[in-house]
């Protein structure tokens, strides 16, 4: 029985713990605030930025899965100092590092993204992402860690609420049958990612040293547009067609003025005007993974927020 260390309990922080335990592999969960007991996970509380406490917390572990960010306004300041130190600890333990990434570094493209594409991003959120992986990166050719980064698109499924594009926003009002508002054009080709495929990625990552070294997109099914998401799940929630409105910039522009979230969305709108797709053949060649077909994502999802018992009511 293997050790794996996840640090973050995100959607995908959780689902990778849940999948590792559920493989037979011992698992501890790091975290700023712990969580209550949880069979096959073991939860520690401590800050990941303490090198010295998080490398005693990962010792004997054969992989780090680095799932953790801070709110997404203080990227900038926080997520360098994080990935230092997650660093040091798979260099002093000989963990494998798999870091949890997205597709920001690319910065706006107009063709389907895939893994050889430079990180030409000049966003902060954009920069601090392509400069994460690339000290990664340049720590593994070094012979220092071993590292791989596992990216995905805009995280989609069970256990993704707050945070997503199609989520808290989005599904309780379409179970209730209310119309919809999107960021964004809503008829714009988009990738979503659904999180159980990002447990499955990081967990192939972490045991096949095939993937270290360089950079994975996890499998992602074609890029549907959010018009058409919100009627699948319309449909498969049996609420009927919903209106869907796309969020007019001038709203957008003044509730940045009060949001930190709206305001740090402004960065990255261009994945929403306009075509976003992620090309994900070279993982899916190389270690047999394929995306869960989208009925069955969709299924899931809607089973999941229709069992979630502290649903929000629909506004």
């Amino acid at each position: 029985m293997n050790l794996h260390v996840v640090i973050g309990f995100g959607p995908a922080g959780a689902a990778t713990a849940r999948l590792l335990a559920g493989q037979g592999h011992a698992v501890r969960v790091i975290t700023a605030s712990g969580r209550r007991p949880e069979p096959g996970l073991e939860h520690v509380a401590l800050d990941a930025t303490d090198t010295a406490r998080l490398t005693e917390a990962v010792r004997g572990a054969d992989a780090i899965h680095h799932c953790a960010a801070p709110p997404y306004h203080r990227w900038a300041g926080e997520l360098p100092p994080l990935a230092a130190s997650v660093c040091a600890a798979a260099e002093s333990t000989g963990a494998v590092l798999v870091l949890l990434g997205n597709l920001y570094g690319y910065g706006p493209v107009d063709r389907p993204m895939t893994e050889d594409l430079p990180l030409a991003a000049t966003g902060p959120k954009g920069r601090v992402r392509a400069v994460v992986w690339e000290r990664a990166r340049s720590l593994h050719e070094q012979g220092r860690i071993k590292a791989v980064e596992v990216r995905a698109s805009d995280f989609f499924g069970p256990g993704v609420t707050g945070g997503g594009h199609l989520a808290e926003r989005v599904v309780p009002r379409v179970l209730a049958g209310k119309p919809v508002t999107l960021l964004g054009d809503p008829d714009a080709p988009h990738s979503w990612t659904y999180v159980p495929d990002v447990a499955r990625a990081l967990a192939e990552a972490a045991r096949n040293e095939r993937a270290w070294g360089r950079a994975w997109h996890v499998p992602t099914g074609p890029a549907r547009s959010g018009r058409e998401m919100v009627d699948r799940l319309a449909a498969r929630a049996g609420t009927g067609p919903v209106p869907v409105r796309r969020l007019p910039p001038a709203v957008l522009g003044v509730g940045s003025l009060f949001s930190p979230l709206l305001r740090e969305l402004k960065e990255v709108r261009y994945q929403f005007d306009r075509p976003f797709a992620v090309d994900s053949q070279a993982g899916e060649a190389a270690f047999a993974l394929r995306a869960t077909p989208l009925d069955e994502q969709i299924g899931a999802t809607v089973a999941w927020w229709r069992e979630r018992p502290e649903r929000p009511a629909a506004g």
